[in-house]
Protein backbone atom coordinates (compact mmCIF):
# COMPACT_ATOMS: atom_id res chain seq x y z
CA UNK A 1 0.00 0.00 0.00
CA UNK A 2 1.37 3.47 -0.97
CA UNK A 3 -0.16 6.49 0.67
CA UNK A 4 -0.68 10.25 0.43
CA UNK A 5 -1.09 11.61 3.56
CA UNK A 6 -2.43 14.96 3.37
CA UNK A 7 -2.08 17.42 6.48
CA UNK A 8 1.30 17.43 8.90
CA UNK A 9 -0.18 19.27 11.29
CA UNK A 10 -1.22 18.01 14.95
CA UNK A 11 -2.95 14.99 13.59
CA UNK A 12 -1.13 14.54 10.56
CA UNK A 13 2.13 14.65 11.94
CA UNK A 14 1.19 11.97 15.06
CA UNK A 15 0.19 9.68 12.61
CA UNK A 16 3.76 9.21 11.43
CA UNK A 17 5.14 7.71 14.60
CA UNK A 18 2.73 5.64 14.66
CA UNK A 19 2.37 4.63 11.21
CA UNK A 20 6.25 4.24 11.49
CA UNK A 21 6.02 1.14 13.97
CA UNK A 22 3.74 -1.14 11.22
CA UNK A 23 4.94 -2.51 8.03
CA UNK A 24 1.73 -3.11 6.07
CA UNK A 25 2.34 -0.09 3.65
CA UNK A 26 5.17 0.34 0.65
CA UNK A 27 5.62 4.09 1.25
CA UNK A 28 3.67 6.88 3.24
CA UNK A 29 4.09 10.55 1.11
CA UNK A 30 3.33 13.44 3.92
CA UNK A 31 1.64 16.62 2.19
CA UNK A 32 1.25 19.63 3.11
CA UNK A 33 1.04 23.38 1.63
CA UNK A 34 4.33 24.13 3.85
CA UNK A 35 6.54 21.46 2.49
CA UNK A 36 8.97 22.42 5.75
CA UNK A 37 5.98 21.28 7.92
CA UNK A 38 5.85 17.99 5.96
CA UNK A 39 9.89 17.53 6.23
CA UNK A 40 9.70 17.90 10.33
CA UNK A 41 6.76 15.50 10.23
CA UNK A 42 8.67 13.00 8.51
CA UNK A 43 12.20 13.76 10.62
CA UNK A 44 10.46 12.40 13.71
CA UNK A 45 11.22 9.39 12.45
CA UNK A 46 14.59 7.47 10.31
CA UNK A 47 12.81 5.87 7.96
CA UNK A 48 12.77 5.32 3.99
CA UNK A 49 9.43 4.53 3.59
CA UNK A 50 8.47 8.33 4.24
CA UNK A 51 8.80 11.83 2.51
CA UNK A 52 7.38 14.57 2.12
CA UNK A 53 6.29 17.04 0.01
CA UNK A 54 4.73 20.74 -0.37
CA UNK A 55 0.49 20.47 -1.94
CA UNK A 56 -2.66 22.91 -1.58
CA UNK A 57 -5.59 20.51 -0.70
CA UNK A 58 -7.81 22.87 -1.89
CA UNK A 59 -6.33 22.00 -5.10
CA UNK A 60 -7.63 18.94 -7.21
CA UNK A 61 -5.54 18.97 -9.92
CA UNK A 62 -2.74 18.95 -7.93
CA UNK A 63 -3.63 16.31 -5.82
CA UNK A 64 -4.46 14.20 -8.45
CA UNK A 65 -1.04 14.87 -10.02
CA UNK A 66 0.35 14.18 -6.73
CA UNK A 67 -1.38 10.77 -6.32
CA UNK A 68 -0.28 9.53 -9.57
CA UNK A 69 2.85 10.84 -9.82
CA UNK A 70 4.21 8.50 -6.41
CA UNK A 71 1.53 5.83 -7.24
CA UNK A 72 -0.06 5.82 -3.86
CA UNK A 73 -3.27 3.94 -4.07
CA UNK A 74 -5.02 5.80 -0.93
CA UNK A 75 -5.34 9.35 -0.03
CA UNK A 76 -5.36 9.64 3.66
CA UNK A 77 -7.36 12.89 4.23
CA UNK A 78 -5.27 14.69 7.32
CA UNK A 79 -6.69 18.39 7.09
CA UNK A 80 -9.65 20.32 8.45
CA UNK A 81 -13.26 19.71 6.86
CA UNK A 82 -13.32 22.50 4.15
CA UNK A 83 -10.90 20.66 2.20
CA UNK A 84 -13.01 17.42 2.25
CA UNK A 85 -14.42 17.50 -1.06
CA UNK A 86 -11.46 18.96 -3.54
CA UNK A 87 -9.47 15.69 -1.41
CA UNK A 88 -12.61 13.52 -2.00
CA UNK A 89 -13.59 14.43 -5.72
CA UNK A 90 -9.36 13.92 -6.46
CA UNK A 91 -8.93 10.51 -5.00
CA UNK A 92 -12.32 9.55 -7.35
CA UNK A 93 -10.89 11.03 -10.27
CA UNK A 94 -7.44 9.43 -9.34
CA UNK A 95 -8.55 6.12 -8.76
CA UNK A 96 -7.29 5.98 -5.37
CA UNK A 97 -8.98 4.23 -2.12
CA UNK A 98 -9.70 7.29 0.41
CA UNK A 99 -9.83 7.46 4.12
CA UNK A 100 -10.80 11.06 6.33
CA UNK A 101 -11.33 11.82 9.74
CA UNK A 102 -14.12 14.89 9.62
CA UNK A 103 -16.68 14.15 6.68
CA UNK A 104 -17.87 17.19 3.97
CA UNK A 105 -19.16 20.27 5.91
CA UNK A 106 -23.16 20.91 6.60
CA UNK A 107 -24.96 24.07 5.64
CA UNK A 108 -27.88 25.09 8.43
CA UNK A 109 -31.75 24.77 7.79
CA UNK A 110 -32.16 28.33 5.97
CA UNK A 111 -35.59 29.14 7.88
CA UNK A 112 -35.70 26.48 10.87
CA UNK A 113 -32.25 25.76 11.36
CA UNK A 114 -32.92 24.25 15.21
CA UNK A 115 -35.90 22.06 13.91
CA UNK A 116 -34.63 20.82 10.93
CA UNK A 117 -31.37 19.31 9.54
CA UNK A 118 -30.14 21.74 6.00
CA UNK A 119 -27.54 19.60 4.36
CA UNK A 120 -25.93 17.17 6.87
CA UNK A 121 -22.49 16.41 7.50
CA UNK A 122 -21.00 13.44 5.04
CA UNK A 123 -24.55 14.45 2.52
CA UNK A 124 -22.23 16.10 -0.52
CA UNK A 125 -20.00 12.65 0.27
CA UNK A 126 -22.78 9.98 0.17
CA UNK A 127 -24.36 11.63 -3.14
CA UNK A 128 -21.16 10.61 -5.12
CA UNK A 129 -21.84 6.79 -3.05
CA UNK A 130 -22.80 5.22 -6.44
CA UNK A 131 -19.59 6.55 -8.32
CA UNK A 132 -17.48 4.91 -5.75
CA UNK A 133 -18.99 2.25 -5.70
CA UNK A 134 -18.74 1.98 -9.75
CA UNK A 135 -14.82 2.54 -9.67
CA UNK A 136 -14.57 -0.36 -6.96
CA UNK A 137 -13.14 1.85 -5.05
CA UNK A 138 -13.17 2.36 -1.04
CA UNK A 139 -14.21 5.73 0.45
CA UNK A 140 -13.54 4.81 4.33
CA UNK A 141 -15.53 8.38 5.72
CA UNK A 142 -15.28 8.95 9.55
CA UNK A 143 -12.77 7.65 10.86
CA UNK A 144 -10.70 8.82 13.54
CA UNK A 145 -11.40 8.74 16.92
CA UNK A 146 -14.75 10.50 17.16
CA UNK A 147 -16.13 9.68 14.41
CA UNK A 148 -14.39 6.64 14.18
CA UNK A 149 -13.56 4.19 17.11
CA UNK A 150 -16.79 5.67 18.49
CA UNK A 151 -18.25 3.99 15.75
CA UNK A 152 -16.94 0.77 15.67
CA UNK A 153 -17.76 0.84 19.42
CA UNK A 154 -21.05 1.09 18.04
CA UNK A 155 -21.22 -1.84 15.50
CA UNK A 156 -19.87 -3.89 18.14
CA UNK A 157 -22.45 -3.31 20.76
CA UNK A 158 -25.11 -4.30 18.57
CA UNK A 159 -23.64 -7.47 17.30
CA UNK A 160 -22.48 -8.77 20.49
CA UNK A 161 -24.08 -6.90 23.66
CA UNK A 162 -27.72 -5.99 22.80
CA UNK A 163 -30.85 -7.94 21.45
CA UNK A 164 -32.11 -4.13 20.72
CA UNK A 165 -31.01 -0.85 21.74
CA UNK A 166 -32.86 1.86 23.02
CA UNK A 167 -29.74 5.02 22.65
CA UNK A 168 -26.45 4.93 21.37
CA UNK A 169 -24.15 8.33 22.76
CA UNK A 170 -21.04 9.04 21.96
CA UNK A 171 -19.62 11.16 24.98
CA UNK A 172 -16.42 12.43 25.02
CA UNK A 173 -14.30 14.36 27.83
CA UNK A 174 -11.34 14.85 29.53
CA UNK A 175 -9.48 16.46 32.67
CA UNK A 176 -6.70 17.94 30.71
CA UNK A 177 -5.07 21.21 31.93
CA UNK A 178 -3.08 23.39 29.93
CA UNK A 179 -0.19 25.11 32.05
CA UNK A 180 0.43 28.47 31.07
CA UNK A 181 -2.59 29.55 29.29
CA UNK A 182 -6.04 30.78 30.34
CA UNK A 183 -7.66 29.16 26.45
CA UNK A 184 -5.83 26.95 25.00
CA UNK A 185 -7.87 24.58 22.69
CA UNK A 186 -6.41 20.97 22.77
CA UNK A 187 -7.54 20.19 19.09
CA UNK A 188 -7.79 22.73 16.15
CA UNK A 189 -10.28 25.63 16.68
CA UNK A 190 -11.46 25.75 13.31
CA UNK A 191 -12.96 22.78 13.50
CA UNK A 192 -14.17 23.37 17.26
CA UNK A 193 -15.95 26.20 15.86
CA UNK A 194 -17.31 24.22 12.99
CA UNK A 195 -18.91 21.81 15.48
CA UNK A 196 -19.75 23.30 18.50
CA UNK A 197 -21.42 26.28 16.69
CA UNK A 198 -23.63 24.34 14.04
CA UNK A 199 -26.72 23.03 15.11
CA UNK A 200 -26.17 19.84 16.73
CA UNK A 201 -28.21 16.89 14.96
CA UNK A 202 -29.74 14.15 17.07
CA UNK A 203 -31.23 10.56 15.84
CA UNK A 204 -34.77 9.66 17.14
CA UNK A 205 -37.37 7.70 15.97
CA UNK A 206 -36.06 6.93 12.49
CA UNK A 207 -35.51 10.46 11.56
CA UNK A 208 -33.16 13.45 12.05
CA UNK A 209 -33.95 16.18 13.69
CA UNK A 210 -32.24 19.43 15.14
CA UNK A 211 -31.32 21.64 18.34
CA UNK A 212 -30.09 24.20 19.95
CA UNK A 213 -26.02 24.45 20.52
CA UNK A 214 -24.98 23.40 24.19
CA UNK A 215 -28.33 22.07 24.40
CA UNK A 216 -29.34 18.83 26.97
CA UNK A 217 -26.36 19.00 29.50
CA UNK A 218 -25.48 16.22 31.44
CA UNK A 219 -23.44 15.04 33.95
CA UNK A 220 -21.72 12.27 32.61
CA UNK A 221 -19.08 9.77 34.69
CA UNK A 222 -16.14 9.81 33.01
CA UNK A 223 -13.33 6.29 33.61
CA UNK A 224 -9.74 5.93 35.13
CA UNK A 225 -10.02 8.95 37.22
CA UNK A 226 -11.15 11.65 34.86
CA UNK A 227 -14.47 11.96 36.77
CA UNK A 228 -17.80 13.67 36.56
CA UNK A 229 -18.21 16.07 33.54
CA UNK A 230 -20.65 18.20 31.98
CA UNK A 231 -21.74 16.73 28.11
CA UNK A 232 -23.84 19.44 26.19
CA UNK A 233 -25.17 18.50 22.63
CA UNK A 234 -22.65 19.25 19.40
CA UNK A 235 -23.03 18.70 15.87
CA UNK A 236 -20.93 15.71 14.87
CA UNK A 237 -20.58 13.20 12.34
CA UNK A 238 -21.42 9.61 14.86
CA UNK A 239 -25.33 11.11 14.53
CA UNK A 240 -25.17 10.57 10.79
CA UNK A 241 -23.20 7.29 10.36
CA UNK A 242 -24.41 5.22 13.28
CA UNK A 243 -28.31 5.22 11.69
CA UNK A 244 -27.21 4.02 8.53
CA UNK A 245 -26.08 0.68 9.64
CA UNK A 246 -26.80 0.16 13.11
CA UNK A 247 -30.33 -0.10 14.59
CA UNK A 248 -31.37 2.22 17.93
CA UNK A 249 -34.52 4.31 18.18
CA UNK A 250 -32.12 7.42 19.35
CA UNK A 251 -28.09 8.43 18.69
CA UNK A 252 -26.42 11.68 20.53
CA UNK A 253 -23.07 13.13 20.56
CA UNK A 254 -22.53 15.35 23.94
CA UNK A 255 -18.81 16.69 24.84
CA UNK A 256 -17.55 17.82 27.70
CA UNK A 257 -16.99 21.44 26.83
CA UNK A 258 -17.06 23.12 30.61
CA UNK A 259 -18.45 26.36 30.84
CA UNK A 260 -15.63 28.47 30.02
CA UNK A 261 -15.34 27.42 26.72
CA UNK A 262 -18.53 27.07 26.26
CA UNK A 263 -18.41 31.09 26.89
CA UNK A 264 -16.01 31.67 25.17
CA UNK A 265 -17.68 30.18 22.09
CA UNK A 266 -20.53 32.14 22.32
CA UNK A 267 -18.69 35.17 22.53
CA UNK A 268 -17.17 34.28 19.26
CA UNK A 269 -20.37 33.71 17.95
CA UNK A 270 -21.36 37.26 18.97
CA UNK A 271 -18.73 38.66 17.72
CA UNK A 272 -19.11 37.18 14.56
CA UNK A 273 -15.37 35.40 15.10
CA UNK A 274 -16.78 32.47 14.13
CA UNK A 275 -16.94 33.02 10.64
CA UNK A 276 -15.51 31.11 7.77
CA UNK A 277 -16.32 33.63 4.74
CA UNK A 278 -13.36 36.87 4.60
CA UNK A 279 -13.81 39.93 4.94
CA UNK A 280 -11.10 42.82 3.83
CA UNK A 281 -9.00 44.08 6.30
CA UNK A 282 -7.03 47.32 5.66
CA UNK A 283 -5.47 45.91 2.02
CA UNK A 284 -5.84 42.32 3.38
CA UNK A 285 -9.01 39.93 3.17
CA UNK A 286 -9.23 37.20 6.11
CA UNK A 287 -11.54 35.28 7.09
CA UNK A 288 -12.19 35.42 10.97
CA UNK A 289 -11.95 32.14 12.15
CA UNK A 290 -8.70 31.92 10.54
CA UNK A 291 -7.47 34.98 12.56
CA UNK A 292 -8.71 33.13 15.84
CA UNK A 293 -7.00 30.11 15.18
CA UNK A 294 -3.82 31.77 14.09
CA UNK A 295 -4.16 33.91 17.42
CA UNK A 296 -3.81 30.82 19.67
CA UNK A 297 -1.04 28.07 20.67
CA UNK A 298 -1.22 25.43 17.92
CA UNK A 299 -2.65 22.43 19.77
CA UNK A 300 0.02 20.18 18.58
CA UNK A 301 2.46 21.92 20.49
CA UNK A 302 1.00 22.02 24.03
CA UNK A 303 2.04 18.41 24.78
CA UNK A 304 4.58 19.36 27.31
CA UNK A 305 2.66 22.07 28.80
CA UNK A 306 -0.56 19.46 29.28
CA UNK A 307 -1.24 17.14 31.98
CA UNK A 308 -4.27 14.70 32.48
CA UNK A 309 -6.37 12.16 30.39
CA UNK A 310 -8.89 12.27 27.74
CA UNK A 311 -11.57 9.58 26.92
CA UNK A 312 -13.58 8.75 23.80
CA UNK A 313 -16.64 6.36 24.22
CA UNK A 314 -19.90 5.17 23.22
CA UNK A 315 -22.39 4.73 25.61
CA UNK A 316 -25.36 2.14 24.84
CA UNK A 317 -28.25 1.76 26.49
CA UNK A 318 -30.82 -1.25 25.76
CA UNK A 319 -31.79 -4.93 26.35
CA UNK A 320 -28.75 -7.39 26.55
CA UNK A 321 -28.30 -10.59 24.75
CA UNK A 322 -30.03 -12.19 27.50
CA UNK A 323 -32.95 -10.15 27.42
CA UNK A 324 -32.44 -7.93 30.81
CA UNK A 325 -31.87 -4.21 30.49
CA UNK A 326 -28.15 -3.46 30.22
CA UNK A 327 -26.30 -0.18 30.09
CA UNK A 328 -22.40 -0.01 29.10
CA UNK A 329 -19.67 2.14 27.96
CA UNK A 330 -17.12 1.29 25.68
CA UNK A 331 -14.10 3.53 25.57
CA UNK A 332 -10.63 4.20 25.24
CA UNK A 333 -8.46 6.78 27.23
CA UNK A 334 -5.24 8.20 26.85
CA UNK A 335 -3.23 9.74 29.42
CA UNK A 336 -1.02 12.82 28.01
CA UNK A 337 2.15 11.54 30.13
CA UNK A 338 2.23 8.25 28.43
CA UNK A 339 1.33 9.59 24.86
CA UNK A 340 4.39 12.26 25.27
CA UNK A 341 6.71 9.80 26.29
CA UNK A 342 6.11 7.22 24.20
CA UNK A 343 5.26 8.82 21.03
CA UNK A 344 6.14 12.66 21.69
CA UNK A 345 2.28 13.68 20.72
CA UNK A 346 0.33 14.87 23.01
CA UNK A 347 -2.85 12.71 23.95
CA UNK A 348 -5.65 14.30 21.98
CA UNK A 349 -4.34 14.82 18.85
CA UNK A 350 -2.64 10.98 19.03
CA UNK A 351 -5.93 9.41 20.19
CA UNK A 352 -7.08 10.73 16.28
CA UNK A 353 -4.34 9.44 14.67
CA UNK A 354 -3.53 5.84 15.64
CA UNK A 355 -7.49 4.79 14.63
CA UNK A 356 -7.26 5.60 10.77
CA UNK A 357 -3.73 3.84 10.86
CA UNK A 358 -5.42 0.59 12.25
CA UNK A 359 -8.26 0.84 9.87
CA UNK A 360 -5.67 1.41 6.93
CA UNK A 361 -3.40 -1.55 8.21
CA UNK A 362 -7.20 -3.68 8.24
CA UNK A 363 -7.86 -2.39 4.68
CA UNK A 364 -3.73 -3.33 3.53
CA UNK A 365 -4.37 -7.05 4.97
CA UNK A 366 -8.18 -7.12 3.16
CA UNK A 367 -9.41 -7.87 6.14
CA UNK A 368 -11.97 -4.53 5.77
CA UNK A 369 -12.95 -5.02 2.20
CA UNK A 370 -15.75 -3.09 0.46
CA UNK A 371 -16.66 -0.20 -2.18
CA UNK A 372 -18.46 2.78 -1.94
CA UNK A 373 -18.89 5.47 0.73
CA UNK A 374 -18.93 3.74 3.55
CA UNK A 375 -18.56 4.24 7.44
CA UNK A 376 -16.95 2.30 10.12
CA UNK A 377 -20.24 0.52 11.18
CA UNK A 378 -20.34 -1.32 7.63
CA UNK A 379 -17.63 -3.53 8.80
CA UNK A 380 -17.01 -5.82 11.25
CA UNK A 381 -15.86 -4.55 14.39
CA UNK A 382 -13.51 -7.47 16.34
CA UNK A 383 -10.66 -7.61 13.31
CA UNK A 384 -10.21 -3.62 14.43
CA UNK A 385 -10.05 -3.86 18.50
CA UNK A 386 -8.61 -7.10 18.44
CA UNK A 387 -6.00 -5.01 16.24
CA UNK A 388 -5.83 -1.62 18.57
CA UNK A 389 -4.86 -3.76 21.35
CA UNK A 390 -1.68 -5.43 19.32
CA UNK A 391 -1.15 -1.30 18.96
CA UNK A 392 -0.58 -1.15 22.78
CA UNK A 393 -3.65 0.93 22.96
CA UNK A 394 -6.34 -1.24 24.86
CA UNK A 395 -9.87 -0.25 24.99
CA UNK A 396 -12.46 -1.28 27.77
CA UNK A 397 -16.19 -1.84 28.95
CA UNK A 398 -18.12 -0.42 31.70
CA UNK A 399 -20.87 -2.00 32.84
CA UNK A 400 -23.63 1.02 34.58
CA UNK A 401 -25.79 3.38 34.54
CA UNK A 402 -23.48 6.86 33.82
CA UNK A 403 -25.31 9.83 33.08
CA UNK A 404 -27.69 12.34 35.05
CA UNK A 405 -29.80 14.88 33.93
CA UNK A 406 -28.84 18.41 35.40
Amino acid sequence: MRILLVGAGGVGSAVVPIAARRHFFEHIVVADSQQSRAARAVAKVDDPRFSAIQLDASDRAQVVAALREHRCDVLFNAVDPRFTMPLFEAALEAGAHYLDMAMSLSRPHPSDPYSRPGVKLGDEQFALDGAWRESGRLALVGMGVEPGLADVFARYAADHLFSSIDEIGIRDGSNLVVDGYDFAPTFSIWTTIEECLNPPVVWEDGQWRTTEPFSEPEVFDFPEGIGPVECVNVEHEEVLLVPRWVQARRVTFKYGLGEEFIGVLKTLHKLGLDSAQKIRVGGTEVAPRDLVAASLPDPAGLGDRMRGKTCAGTWVKGTGKDGAPREVYLYHVVDNAWSMQEYGSQAVVWQTAIHPVVALELVATGAWRGSGVLGPEAFDAVPFLDLLREYGSPWAMRDSALALSV
